[in-house]
């Protein structure tokens, strides 16, 4: 495509239809207003518009679409692909426009588009409510919604995706539309983890669910000389567990925040979504006697405390590279991997987190969401946090090393929220390996419809074709 220079007519006309600031270069706000939250992502846009109201996106999307320039999307900028940013671009930042409102009677949530988890979490709990979200407060609901949503209340209630009801966007021939189940359901269903690909989101409404103030929280804390028995009885306790139970494991070690010692621990994470707390310890201690732990945080703990626990660890800046896969197995082939990678982390800065999925995740099925693999037992996501480049080449490289030994256990589709910005070496995974091919010919015919073009590509881009 050809680009057009950004002219002073057009910059004035931009400024004269829009109320957020305008921001190039050579003003002192820019600078403050380029970097995303992967420092490793150091992109310099040509434009940076701050959205002050949802009626500043049409005017910014007519000047990407009549300039040719690339169009970055921005609500939280947490996406670790650091897809909020664009060289030489236009980047069109919604982060200013975080209302959330709540309906308590009919459980319903609208957000928009700049929320971060914590907004959100912080306006429901005080209606005794949640919406499925993720595991970093910080995290932007737009990007974390559109990519899936995966989070402590995945198998109690799904997805974030699966309980978005309705959105409002901008198309990228300038229309503002309103979406819903009986609108238009394609372009919903597409919206539930196809990506920033079909228009600019300003506003979500979700299905919200009971969950009172605090939840039971569990963290079973493990040594390496016990990670095997420890693996081992978690693939035994994970198969016949209630959906209000969700399980994540992280392997790691340890940030000075978490007060564990310097030696790499295996964390056994659990989240009771019910208010019957004595059936939640009873499950939890299933575990607990199958392999004790050497160390364990349980009781009662606020959702929004443990919603952010892990916040410190992944401060805006941070480094980051991730890659993730899905699988079923956890024999002693698996455990094997996991055992010996999650040793060699003697160092801060890397870890991977074995989400168990089913329950709520895998009844809904591909004419709800294209997200992949629903029969998947479980996700890992092998991840990066750390602070100097000069540890870059070796943290990238444990993450891909990880990755390539789970490649041979994996079983089908990828996460894009847990994608870095190379994947599969250097090369970007075909978005029909992601998705899988059903799914994929139906973005592809939503994205044809909606922006044949591809005006919406600084993303995990499906193509109109």
């Amino acid at each position: 495509m050809q680009h057009t220079a950004l002219s002073e007519p057009l910059l004035t006309d931009l400024r004269r239809a829009v109320r957020g600031p305008v921001l190039q270069p050579d003003e002192p706000a820019y600078a403050d207003a380029r970097p995303v939250w992967n420092a490793m992502i150091d992109a310099a846009p040509a434009l940076i518009v701050q959205a002050a109201e949802a009626a500043d996106v049409a005017p910014t999307v007519a000047l990407a679409r009549a300039t040719g320039l690339p169009l970055a999307l921005r609500g939280g900028g947490h996406n670790v692909a650091g897809k909020g940013t664009v060289d030489g671009g236009i980047v069109l930042d919604l982060g200013n426009l975080r209302s959330v409102e709540v309906d308590a009677e009919a459980r319903t949530v609208r957000v928009q588009a700049g929320a971060t988890l914590a907004d959100v979490d912080a306006a429901t709990t005080a209606h005794g409510l949640a919406v499925p979200l993720g595991v970093v407060s910080g995290t932007g609901v737009a990007g974390l919604t559109l990519g899936g949503g995966v989070g402590w209340l995945t198998r109690k209630h799904g997805l974030t995706a699966d309980n978005l009801l309705g959105a409002c966007l901008v198309t990228a021939d300038g229309r503002e539309v309103t979406v819903d189940a009986g609108t238009d359901p394609e372009l919903l269903w597409a919206l539930r983890g196809g990506g920033g690909n079909f228009g600019v989101l300003t506003e979500f409404t979700f299905r919200a669910h009971p969950l009172g103030p605090e939840v039971l929280g569990a963290n079973l804390i493990y040594r390496t000389e016990r990670w095997r028995d420890a693996w081992r009885a978690v693939a035994s306790w994970t198969r016949d567990l209630p959906d209000e139970l969700t399980v994540i494991t992280t392997t790691l070690t340890p940030p000075p925040l978490l007060d564990a010692g310097d030696e790499p621990i295996l964390i056994v994470g659990a989240a009771w979504a019910s208010p019957d707390v004595a059936a939640g310890e009873a499950l939890i201690d299933q575990m607990r006697r199958a392999c004790p732990p050497d160390d364990e945080e349980v009781g009662l703990v606020p959702w929004v405390q443990w919603q952010s626990a892990m916040d410190a660890a992944f401060p805006k800046g941070v480094r980051a590279y991730w890659r993730n896969a899905s699988f079923d197995r956890m024999d002693d082939e698996v455990i094997d991997v996991l055992v010996r990678r999650g040793e060699e982390q003697s160092w801060l800065g890397t870890a991977f987190d074995v989400h168990l999925m089913g329950g709520a995740f895998s009844r809904f099925g591909p004419d709800t969401s294209p997200f992949p693999n629903r029969e998947a037992r479980f996700w890992i996501n092998t991840y990066g946090f750390w602070a100097d480049p000069q540890q870059d080449q070796a943290r990238v490289a444990f993450v891909r090393g990880m990755a390539r030994d789970m490649e041979r256990f994996a079983t089908g589709g990828h996460y894009v929220n847990f994608m870095g910005q190379e994947e599969d070496g250097h090369r970007t995974l075909d978005p029909a390996v992601t998705f899988g091919a059903d799914a994929y010919q139906r973005l592809v015919a939503v994205k044809r419809r909606l922006d044949p073009d591809n005006l919406f590509r600084v993303n995990h881009n499906i193509r109109p074709v």
